[in-house]
């Protein structure tokens, strides 16, 4: 792999000017990325949200990684909670994927979950989940990177992942 040196770099151009907000949206709409619903303990209810932004970072030891959006009803409560689970949402999770995207309801009402020893709610359809500390925190213009190291797991091999791409939940086949 060949690393670039200041004198290489001062090859190419500068950007005079950073992508606009809508380019970098579009840039990202069109790159599909994985559903997981993100769930914590909260007071006086546990709460959760769909997110696509989750990423591994690390093997030994175990991390992961998601964003909270500045405009998410979940960020003040992700800036305190001390553990998380994310469940990594299959295609047939996609009426859950849309109801942790859904502000303003009851998410877990009728929902089938379990609370794990310190609380944290654990979906129990979802045959893919993590669970462990938040052992990080940035705030990065407003939203929340988040980083857990991960304690506990249970995955399935018979997985298709449900991915998001333009805006939409879609499958590898209409990836």
């Amino acid at each position: 792999m060949k690393t670039l040196t200041a004198d290489a770099r001062a090859d190419h151009s500068p950007l005079t000017a950073p992508v606009s907000p809508d380019a970098f949206k579009s840039l990202f709409r069109s790159h599909p990325g994985p559903v997981a619903v993100i769930t914590a303990s909260g007071d006086p209810k546990p709460l959760g949200f769909t997110a696509t932004s989750v990423i591994s970072l690390s093997a030994e030891p175990p991390l992961l990684a998601f964003s909270v959006s500045a405009t998410s009803s979940s960020l003040e409560a992700m800036r305190i909670t001390e553990n998380v689970a994310v469940h990594l949402l299959d295609t047939d999770h996609e009426v859950l994927a849309q109801r942790f995207a859904t502000s303003g309801i009851d998410r877990f009402a009728d929902l089938d979950w379990t609370a794990l020893p310190d609380g944290t709610p654990l979906i129990r359809d979802v045959p893919s989940w993590a669970w462990g500390p938040v052992a990080h925190r940035f705030e990065v213009e407003g939203s929340l990177l988040t980083i857990v190291r991960i304690d506990e797991s249970s995955t399935s091999d018979r997985r298709t992942p449900l991915l998001y791409k333009n805006r939409r939940y879609c499958h590898l086949d209409d990836a």
